[in-house]
């Protein structure tokens, strides 16, 4: 049996990360915004929302600058266990959207002070379903093996780290903005987020009782690492194997996870986003909110205020996972798209 060397975080070691953005991409907007004006972020924002339009030669010559310097993989890059992760998501597609939207999502938003930046920017909490409808889109979309052989997937991944930028500039100069929170979008909150989409989906689908092999699941963190190098992450904050992912995850919640407005709120948008898909049947409104807080466990989901309902929860508990519940999450398109659109290869 080979003896992984594990690394064991602390505070002093993620402290510094609170204070720390992303400096290649923070260069390229705050060199925008001074040449260009704010109106050019605007315009720059519009641009990289738009995941169909990936040329970016008719871009500011610093975005395409900055697209030409990070479209690259870390040198440990491994194609094989890339294709190995994204064999595990399709293998996974129907429990990793719920896990998405009722474990790793509110798992973020227990950490307070990284939930801020979400909370200040009102659009989550004020259109929560099309934010979802977005993020499930982005996730099903990095998954397709072709996009990263052909480049589109490098470019999706870059542009949300722009995107990261421009919010953490405006966020910073908010009257409301704690500098106590840290920096918006720093490299400890990016980090923990990195871990919700790898690790914590990991752990969801041994909560629901799917047994995975240990290599598949290696694979499915390595290949959110090479999302997290491509994000901006420092590659020291990423976890090189399973037991690393674990000691990473509980000192990140042991120093950010606490009850805050930002994280009931946001988390209150979600359960209405979950309830109204389900608006016909209070059963299912309550098997999905129990479901929540069977994978949340009962600690973050307190400090969440996630509600309980008795009879759903010892449901759940019992049979443990619900395959109708599974098609949440799932970008809008899929059901009559999926074998052109979203198969593997």
């Amino acid at each position: 049996m080979t003896i992984l060397k594990t690394r064991v975080f602390n505070d002093d070691f993620l402290t510094p990360f609170r204070q720390k953005g992303d400096t290649a991409a923070d260069a390229v907007i705050e060199s925008i915004a001074k040449t260009q004006g704010r109106e050019a972020l605007g315009k720059l924002m519009h641009y990289l929302g738009d995941f169909e339009n990936l040329e970016f030669t008719n871009q500011p010559i610093e975005i395409q600058d900055f697209f030409k310097r990070n479209s690259r993989f870390p040198t440990t890059f491994n194609a094989s266990k890339m294709e190995q992760a994204m064999a595990f998501f399709w293998k996974n597609e129907q429990q990793i959207p719920l896990i998405l939207a009722c474990y790793s999502l509110p798992y973020c938003y227990a950490a307070a002070d990284g939930a801020q930046v979400l909370w200040l920017s009102q659009r989550i909490k004020n259109d929560t379903s099309k934010r979802l409808e977005e993020t499930g889109a982005f996730v099903f979309g990095i998954m397709q093996e072709r996009d990263w052989r052909d480049g589109k997937n490098v470019i999706k991944v870059l542009k949300i780290r722009l995107m990261h930028a421009i919010v953490r500039y405006f966020t910073h100069q908010y009257p409301q903005w704690n500098t106590a929170w840290g920096l918006p979008i720093n490299q400890e909150d990016m980090a923990g987020t990195n871990l919700a989409f790898s690790y914590i989906v990991i752990k969801g689908l041994r909560k629901l009782g799917i047994a995975s092999d240990t290599s598949d699941e290696e694979a499915f963190l390595y290949f959110w690492s090479v999302v997290g190098f491509l994000l901006g992450v420092e590659e020291v904050l990423l976890p090189q194997n399973i037991r690393e992912a674990y000691h990473l995850d509980r000192c990140i919640a042991q120093r950010q996870f606490k009850s805050s407005e930002a994280g009931t709120g946001l988390t209150k948008a979600l359960i209405d986003v979950v309830k109204q898909q389900f608006k016909n049947d209070m059963l299912l409104q309550n098997l999905m909110v129990a479901q929540m807080r069977h994978l949340l466990g009962d600690k973050v989901s307190d400090l969440l205020a996630v509600p309980v309902t008795f009879l759903e929860q010892k449901i759940i508990e019992v049979t443990t996972y619900f395959p109708f519940l599974t098609s949440f999450f799932r970008p809008s398109n899929t059901d009559s798209t999926v074998v052109d659109k979203y198969q593997r290869k």
